[in-house]
């Protein structure tokens, strides 16, 4: 999955995270269902060539498309020019030269133009993804709900097998010690300087302390 969907399900799922596993789990199933019919309503009521947010840019796409000027250089090649500026379009590799052909995979403004001179069906030259058909597929398998847990049938070897954590092995190479706590004297930047057992004072020692008892 690439982040933003990975993202988009862990801020779904924030309410639930806390949950038992088992509990999760059915939130998650609840969640993905819910998804899979919203996702697939949609689809089926969309009687466009492409799905309504990608529809849509290529509506505006045709619009921005007015008053440009297109010459043919090859085949495949053309210059069209928008507003004083030129752009490159090729129609074998779907590619132009402003880049969004490329990256969006739908025909950009100046391709536009150039299919709709040549009288080619614009939503051709788009990403399969985006297409009514390709979204029916993916969407073409139902969530089954499961049903209570009282009526599930677990086998025996299931139900009373033991679950081990994973074996784990560590990095090669010696392992890193934790460094050592410092001292008091340490963290005060006491050290190396002797303290003094009668009056704990640092500087000097005990027999040099002003405070220590005379002896009788």
């Amino acid at each position: 999955m690439t982040p933003n969907i990975t993202e988009s399900i862990n801020v779904a799922l924030m309410s639930v995270r806390k949950l038992p596993i088992f509990d999760f789990l059915e939130e998650v199933r609840l969640m993905f269902g819910r998804w899979n019919h919203d996702n697939k309503h949609e689809a089926v009521c969309t009687f466009t060539p492409l799905i309504e947010k990608f529809q849509n840019i290529l509506v505006e796409n045709k619009a921005m498309s007015t008053r440009m000027e297109v010459v043919s250089s090859t085949k495949y090649i053309y210059n069209v020019t928008d507003d004083g500026r030129s752009f490159v379009v090729c129609l074998k590799n779907k590619t132009c030269s402003c880049e969004k052909f490329q990256y969006e995979e739908i025909s950009c403004e100046h391709a536009w133009v150039v299919l709709k001179r040549k009288s080619l069906i614009v939503d051709g030259y788009c990403l399969d993804l985006y297409k009514l058909m390709t979204i029916l597929k993916i969407y073409e398998l139902s969530i089954y709900p499961l049903p209570d847990v009282a009526e599930w049938v677990i086998p025996e070897y299931i139900m009373y097998d033991e679950v081990q954590p994973p074996k784990f092995k560590g990095p090669p190479g010696r392992s890193k010690k934790k460094p050592r706590a410092k001292t008091i004297r340490e963290l005060l930047g006491l050290k190396g300087q002797h303290t003094c057992s009668t009056c704990e004072v640092a500087g000097h020692n005990r027999r040099s302390c002003r405070n220590r008892p005379q002896e009788v």
